[in-house]
C-alpha cells in the first residue's frame, strides 16, 4: 500500500505487471480497480492514460465510476488511437465537496436548524473558495456567490445551501476539483497493435499444390505464379489473410514420403516443414516455387485485393540446411557425434533437426532476428509460429519486443497446441495471437465454459479459431457432413475475432487416415504431396461452403461487434443443442444475436432469453431487427422460439442498433 488511500486489484495487469495487457487501435479498454478508505468520506478517482513516442502528450485524467458500491469495485474506459507501448496509472483521493453535499443533504433532510448546521456551512462556504481560487473566470463568480450564500444567516438553512447544492456548481466543481489525500497507484502497461492483431479471417493454403493437373492426370508443381490465381477466390470469401506454409526449400535425407511413410520415392516432394537444402535455407524459396521476385509479386498481387500474406515461422532444419555444416553448435550433438533428429516417443521426426537455444544463444538469436527482418522486407507483415511452445519463453519475449519496436504492425500467431500454462505464458511472452483448444470444444457447457475463459484471459491472450489445419481433421467433421462443417464455421467466425480455415474445408474435405495411427490426420495429407483442387467441379456438385464463407466475412466485417471478444454474453436455451449468445460494440451499438443449432443431422427448437440489461433491452420487449443470413426483417423479443433446421441453415444471427 501506497497511500492513505487503498488501490489495488487493477486490471487490466498481467502477472503483476511484468509483462504488458493488449489492446487494439479503437478497442474500447475497461480499467477497473478497488479502491477504499476509511470513514465514510466520498473518494473520487481517475485514470492517467498516456500513449506512446517520445512526443507524447501529457497524460489524459479520465474520471472513473464507482461500479459496486458494496464491492468498492471502479472503472474508467479508455480508447487508444494508434499503435505503441501506452501506461497508464489510477489515482484515487479524498472528495471533500460530494462527502460535504451528502452530509448536509442528510442534516437537512433530518430538520437541522441553523444552530445545528452553521459549522456545517461554513465548512462548505470555505470549500466553496478554495474551489473558486482554482476556478477560472466564468466559474469563479458562481463559486464565490455560492458561498456568501451559506454564510447569509438571513436566510433559512434549505435556501443558504440551495445555490451550494445546484448542478451548476456541482459542474463547477467538478472541473476543479480538489485533490485531498492524492495516492498515486503503479505504473501500468498496455500494448496497443493494429485492428488485424485482434480481429481477421484467414485461409491457409500450399501453394505447390496449385499448378493442376497434366494430360494424364498427375499433379503439377504450382509457383507462386499459379499460386496468385488463387487470390482473387480468396478474396470473395472475405478473408483478410492468406497463410502459407514454409515456402523454403526441403530437404532430402530422410524426406517422408506419401502419408507420412519414411520411405519416399522420387518423385515425393517432401514435408516443407523439413526446411533446408543445397538450394538455401530459411532466407530462401523453394526453387519450384520460383524466386525471391516471383514471391514479392505474390505479395503485390495479395496486397491489391486487400490480403496480408502471413508466412510460416519454422525455426527447425532438415539435415540439408545450410547452418548443418556452418554452425553445427546450434544444434544438439549426440554421444555418438551424430546430431539429434526430432522426437516425440515413441514418434521419431529423422527429417527435422530442432535447434539448441542453450550453445550459442546470441549467436542463434541473432540470425533467426535477422530472418524474421529478411521476411519483413519482402512483405511479410504476418507470421504464424510453429510450435512456438518448444523454444523458450525468454527468446519469443526478446524477439518479439524488438521485431515491433522497429515494426510495431507485425502480428506473430503462435501454433500454441499444448498445455494451458504454456500457451497462456507464450501470450503473456508477447504472442499476439494463438491457436485454441476450439478445434475440440463441441458441447454447449464446452464451447460455454471455455469461451468465457477466453474473455478472462483477453487482457493478454487473443485466441485465432481454426476449424481444421493441415495437422487436424477433427472427428466431428470425418463424416463429411455439410451441416457440421456449416456450424463450426459460424462457431468459429463469430465467436472469436479471428478465425481461419484451412483450404479444403470449404469443399467439405474429410477423408482421414485410417488405423490406430490416422486420429485426426487427413487421408493423403497435403503435408506431403501435392494436392491440386477442382473447385468449379466442388461448386456444380454443391459440395462448397463459399456463399457461406463469404456470408460470415460480410456481416464480421459490417458489425464491429463480431471483432470483439471482452463483451460476449451467453443466453439462456431450454435446449442443450442450441447455443445462443451476443456480441455488443460499446463504441457504436451494434449489437448482434446467434442462435446455433450443435445438431448437424435433427432440427433443434427452443426458446432464448435474453439478459435484458447489457443489451440495453427492458424485459419483454419486442424490437425489429434483421436476419442477416437471410436479409429478412424480423421482430424479435426477450423472449423468443427459435426453430433451426441444419438442412436449411445452422443459425440464425440476428442484428440491430441500440440507438435506434
Amino acid at each position: 500500500m501506497s497511500g492513505r488511500i487503498s488501490i489495488g486489484d487493477v486490471t487490466p495487469t498481467v502477472e503483476g505487471g511484468a509483462f504488458p495487457a493488449k489492446a487494439v487501435v479503437g478497442e474500447h479498454v475497461p480499467i477497473e480497480a478497488t479502491i477504499w478508505r476509511e470513514g465514510h468520506e466520498a473518494l473520487a478517482a481517475s485514470v492517467l492514460w498516456r500513449g506512446p513516442g517520445p512526443d507524447r502528450p501529457e497524460a489524459a485524467g479520465v474520471p472513473m465510476t464507482l461500479l459496486d458500491e458494496g464491492l468498492d469495485r471502479w472503472s474508467a474506459t479508455v480508447v487508444p488511437d494508434r499503435p505503441g507501448m501506452w501506461t497508464y496509472r489510477v489515482d484515487a483521493w479524498g472528495d471533500p465537496w460530494t462527502t460535504w453535499c451528502a452530509a448536509v443533504r442528510a442534516k437537512l433532510a433530518a430538520g437541522q436548524d441553523a444552530d445545528e448546521l452553521a459549522n456545517d456551512l461554513e465548512t462548505g462556504a470555505r470549500l466553496l473558495e478554495r474551489h473558486a481560487r482554482r476556478a477560472d473566470d466564468g466559474d469563479r463568480g458562481l463559486l464565490v456567490a455560492a458561498a456568501e450564500r451559506l454564510r447569509d444567516w438571513r436566510l433559512p438553512p434549505a435556501e443558504r445551501t440551495a445555490a451550494a447544492l445546484a448542478p451548476g456548481v456541482a459542474a463547477a466543481v467538478a472541473l476543479h476539483p480538489l485533490r485531498e489525500l492524492l495516492t498515486r497507484g503503479p505504473s501500468r502497461q498496455v500494448w496497443v497493435d493494429r485492428e488485424l492483431a485482434l480481429a481477421g479471417a484467414w485461409y491457409e493454403f500450399f501453394p505447390r499444390s496449385t499448378g493442376g493437373r497434366d494430360l494424364d492426370g498427375k499433379p503439377v508443381h504450382g509457383t507462386f505464379a499459379t499460386a496468385a490465381k488463387e487470390l482473387p477466390r480468396i478474396a470473395r470469401m472475405g478473408f483478410d489473410v492468406v497463410y502459407l506454409p514454409p515456402v523454403h526449400p526441403i530437404g532430402h535425407t530422410h524426406r517422408k514420403g506419401r502419408n507420412n511413410s519414411l520411405t519416399s520415392r522420387p518423385d515425393d516432394v517432401g514435408s516443407p516443414w523439413a526446411i533446408g537444402s543445397a538450394d538455401g535455407g530459411h532466407d530462401a524459396v523453394h526453387p519450384q516455387l520460383g524466386t525471391l521476385d516471383d514471391f514479392d509479386g505474390f505479395v503485390a498481387s495479395a496486397g491489391a485485393l486487400g490480403l496480408e500474406v502471413a508466412l510460416d515461422l519454422a525455426f527447425q532444419c532438415s539435415p540439408d540446411h545450410p547452418w548443418v555444416r556452418s554452425h553445427p553448435e546450434w544444434f544438439t550433438t549426440r554421444p555418438d557425434g551424430t546430431i539429434a533428429y526430432a522426437e516425440n516417443p515413441p514418434k521419431a521426426y529423422q527429417d527435422i533437426y530442432p535447434l539448441n537455444f542453450d550453445n550459442d544463444p546470441d549467436g542463434l538469436y541473432a540470425e533467426l532476428l535477422r530472418i524474421v527482418t529478411h521476411w519483413i522486407d519482402h512483405g511479410v507483415t504476418v507470421f504464424r509460429v510453429d510450435n512456438p511452445h518448444t523454444k523458450p519463453a525468454v527468446f519469443w519475449n526478446r524477439l518479439i519486443r524488438e521485431v515491433k519496436e522497429s515494426h510495431p504492425d507485425v502480428v506473430f500467431l503462435a501454433e500454441a497446441f499444448t498445455r494451458p500454462a504454456v500457451l497462456q505464458g507464450l501470450a503473456k511472452a508477447g504472442f499476439t495471437q494463438s491457436y485454441t483448444y476450439f478445434t475440440w470444444r463441441t458441447t454447449k457447457q464446452e464451447l460455454t465454459d471455455y469461451l468465457t475463459e477466453l474473455v478472462d484471459t483477453a487482457d493478454f491472450l487473443r485466441p485465432n479459431f481454426f476449424v481444421n489445419t493441415p495437422d487436424i481433421l477433427p472427428g466431428h467433421l470425418q463424416d463429411g457432413h455439410p451441416a457440421a462443417f456449416a456450424l463450426r464455421a459460424v462457431l468459429a467466425a463469430l465467436l472469436s475475432p479471428s478465425w481461419g480455415v484451412y483450404s479444403g474445408f470449404e469443399i467439405l474435405e474429410h477423408r482421414a487416415l485410417a488405423g490406430a495411427e490416422g486420429g485426426e490426420e487427413y487421408l493423403d495429407s497435403e503435408k506431403y504431396e501435392l494436392r491440386p483442387r477442382d473447385w468449379e467441379v466442388a461448386r456444380a456438385a454443391g459440395r462448397s461452403l463459399e456463399p457461406l464463407i463469404a456470408a460470415l466475412n460480410r456481416v464480421r466485417r459490417a458489425h464491429p461487434a463480431l471483432r470483439r471478444l471482452r463483451h460476449l454474453r451467453f443466453h439462456e436455451v431450454d435446449n442443450d443443442q442450441l447455443l445462443a449468445f451476443s456480441k455488443t460494440d460499446p463504441a457504436g451499438g451494434d449489437t448482434v444475436l446467434c442462435v446455433v443449432t450443435l445438431d448437424p443431422y435433427r432440427t433443434q427448437e427452443g426458446t432464448v432469453t435474453l439478459d435484458p440489461a447489457p443489451l440495453g433491452l427492458t424485459a419483454g420487449a419486442r424490437f425489429a431487427a434483421r436476419e442477416e443470413l437471410t436479409g429478412a426483417d424480423v421482430v424479435w423479443g426477450t423472449s423468443s422460439h427459435v426453430k433451426i433446421d441444419p438442412a436449411d441453415s445452422v443459425a440464425r444471427i440476428i442484428t440491430w442498433s441500440r440507438h435506434e
